[in-house]
């Protein structure tokens, strides 16, 4: 064969090039829907006695009405001797230096979900329907600035799991 004989091969391959060329680039990775990548919105307000909490997972942003625990007696007594606790309400203790830490339920009548957040807020470990009134220790797991006490279910039901973001004025990411 001689190279005339290729050139309609040739002029249709630089047509088609050129076509092309004038095109975005195809993005080849697979979009992830907008659903699963939740933005923090804004802070809600709290009600008085209460501090805005936000939870970001894959299933969206959750705010939470919680009271904070900061001095050693309020976070000895945390959610003791309660008898409810609404889904959007919960109890942050504030460590003020991140460490190893364990809870256990004495005194505690209702199931907890027990959250250990890192000094960033990313939440480290989940000790999920925590059985009430048990001495047993459930040690975080890493060193925790701040524990998050939610109504025993409620993780599981926002989709929460280590790695996901908790926004508190204590983590600096509000």
């Amino acid at each position: 064969m001689r190279f005339a004989d290729f050139r309609p091969l040739a002029l249709a391959a630089m047509l088609a090039l050129g076509a092309c060329a004038d095109q975005p680039p195809v993005n080849t990775k697979a979009a992830i829907p907008v659903s699963v990548v939740a933005a923090p919105r804004p802070m809600p307000t709290a009600p008085k006695g209460f501090e805005p909490l936000q939870v970001v997972t894959p299933k969206g942003s959750f705010d939470f009405a919680v009271e904070l625990a900061e001095t050693d007696a309020q976070r000895e007594r945390g959610l003791m001797f309660r008898q409810s606790l609404a889904a959007d309400r919960g109890m942050l203790f504030d460590f003020q230096v991140p460490r190893m830490v364990a809870f256990w339920m004495k005194n505690t009548l209702i199931p907890l979900d027990i959250i250990y957040i890192a000094q960033d807020g990313t939440v480290i470990s989940i000790a999920r329907n925590a059985t009430p009134k048990s001495l047993v220790p459930l040690p975080s797991g890493g060193a925790a600035l701040g524990v998050l006490e939610l109504a025993g279910g409620r993780a599981e039901a926002i989709g929460l799991l280590p790695g996901d973001k908790v926004r508190h004025r204590i983590f600096g990411n509000d």
